[in-house]
């Protein structure tokens, strides 16, 4: 870790294995996915110790308070140091995830047209006994 006190915002999201590359950390914070202390911040912001980042990737959105600064990407386990979730975030992600997997079960769609054997499957099914 480095001993550095800042770091720009969107090294450090990519250090702390947020998004894979920089320039995705950097394109989400400047489309307004990453916000810093409730305001919306710019990639260069720097980050310090204690700083309150609220981050939108995809479905899931973190609410994590910065723990320590790193400007060098490292392993997983290295990397989760770098921030602390808090409880209220762990658990509305854990709602969000319960919800979707609840409304994907309900209301399934096929993953695409139907095959040769799936084609076969319905006319099966459908066909009139006489």
């Amino acid at each position: 870790m480095s001993d550095e006190n800042q770091v720009r915002l969107d090294k450090w999201l990519w250090a702390a294995r947020f998004f894979k590359t920089r320039s995705q950390a950097s394109q989400a914070v400047a489309g307004g996915k990453v916000q810093v202390g409730g305001l919306r911040a710019k990639p260069s912001r720097l980050v310090t110790v204690g700083d309150v980042l609220r981050i939108q990737k995809e479905q899931e959105e973190f609410a994590i308070v910065v723990r320590a600064i790193s400007d060098q990407r490292r392993g997983a386990p290295e990397a989760q140091l770098l921030y602390g979730e808090t409880l209220e975030s762990i658990v509305a992600r854990a709602e969000a995830r319960e919800t979707r997997r609840l409304l994907r079960v309900v209301g399934a769609a096929p993953p695409g047209r139907p095959g040769k054997r799936d084609r076969r499957l319905i006319r099966k099914f459908t066909k009139k006994e006489e």
